[in-house]
């Protein structure tokens, strides 16, 4: 099976409480994951733009500083034993400048399989897992070939960046490719993209694989209910057959043994109506979709994460109930606040941001249930998610 190219990973046997963990990125992701290593006594160092950012609240110092600052960058690896990240927007080529003075247990052929789309593409397909037929485009004559080859209906990607939806468009037909081809000019080339072919699924799921590098485990695959783009409900577990369920974790197992994986990589799918899984994304590290773990698994998310990195026990995570999560965007702080004392069986995430913005990830609110399709429907009642009816 192939595999990346041979590095120093620099893992460590194991790093005793009292050691630092230096987290690059101080977002929601950032503040659970250092929650997480406080329980097991380990130190938190954050670096951020924002100061006062969400993990620097619950941290022990913060960097203050752009995440491609490669002299913040060192100093954070200076002051702590172990360095990770929350998102994969990270300068890979900064972290590689300190790997001389901590240990970065992901490594970074990681992040850079995952921040290039065709990278990422290149890599499942050569682990013998199904994607989406694609195409690399380069400029507008490379759109034009690649339209061809793909048909319509198509998506439109960069291949770097983007998130929630940004950097990407559906092209239905020939009119929207020269709506596309219409906006490029000299002073706006079209950028690295990739063309991928429209997938008729039945629905979206997401299944979490974490490692220690040698040693893998998978949490349940879960489905995934997107609004506008952006994440909204996870149903765990997935309503699907054995067979379907065994099959997303042979090839989280295979992703994870071809990237050598410490800590937490996430796979979003699509299933088929025939029951084909179809991988549309990595993100090399925890996940929005893995959030209802912190109170539906024996351990979560960022647990395994953490232990994953530090060389500490990494057992199989174990369903304990049914759960339902969704989001709590901006527009719905003031409704979730204002229900959330009359529900006390919602387990409420307030990430304490600073500013609430439309559309902007402010929290999560996890049920535990025996019924996770009628809790759904349940939350969607109460009005607090109505904004996103409708809206296009």
């Amino acid at each position: 099976m192939p595999s990346l190219s041979e590095e120093t990973h620099g893992r460590i046997d194991h790093l005793l409480p009292g050691g630092t963990i230096g987290i690059v990125g101080g977002g929601q992701l950032g503040r659970m994951m250092a929650l997480s290593a406080r329980y097991h006594g380990w130190r938190i160092g954050v670096l951020d733009p924002t100061p006062d950012c969400p993990a620097a609240q619950v941290a022990d110092f913060q960097v203050t500083a752009n995440y491609d600052d490669h002299a913040a960058i060192r100093e954070l690896a200076r002051r702590s034993d172990v360095l990770t990240y929350e998102f994969e927007n990270v300068d890979a080529a900064a972290l590689d400048d300190v790997r001389d003075i901590v240990a970065i247990p992901q490594g970074t052929d990681l992040l850079r399989v995952t921040q290039n789309r065709v990278s990422e593409k290149r890599f499942i397909n050569d682990h013998g897992i199904e994607t989406a037929r694609w195409r690399q485009v380069d400029g507008v004559d490379g759109l034009r070939r690649a339209v061809e080859e793909i048909g319509y209906p198509c998506v439109l990607k960069t291949r770097s960046g983007g998130y929630d939806g940004h950097g990407q468009r559906v092209l239905h037909g020939r009119d929207d490719t020269e709506d596309v081809v219409r906006g490029v000019d000299a002073e706006h080339p079209l950028p690295p993209c990739i063309l991928e072919g429209f997938v008729d699924f039945a629905f979206e799921a997401s299944i979490l694989v974490s490692g220690d590098g040698a040693h893998f485990v998978t949490f349940p695959i879960v489905r995934n209910e997107h609004r506008n783009n952006i994440l909204h409900m996870t149903l765990a577990p997935a309503a699907v057959d054995a067979a379907v369920a065994d099959s997303a974790r042979d090839l989280a197992m295979r992703l994870a043994g071809g990237f050598e994986l410490a800590g937490t990589l996430a796979i979003e799918l699509f299933v088929t109506r025939d029951d084909r899984l179809i991988v549309n994304e990595l993100a090399p590290r925890p996940h929005n979709s893995g959030h209802y773990t912190i109170e539906a698994c024996s351990i979560d998310q960022f647990d395994a994460h953490v232990r994953g990195i530090t060389g500490g026990p990494l057992p199989q995570p174990r369903l304990l109930s049914p759960a339902v999560m969704v989001n709590v965007l901006g527009q719905h702080v003031a409704a979730t606040r204002a229900f959330a004392p009359r529900h006390p069986e919602w387990s409420v995430h307030d990430y304490g941001k600073a500013r609430v913005v439309r559309n902007r990830k402010m929290g999560h609110i996890t049920v535990l249930t025996d019924d996770p399709v009628a809790e759904a429907r349940a939350l969607d009642a109460t009005g607090c998610w109505s904004d996103l009816e409708g809206e296009p």
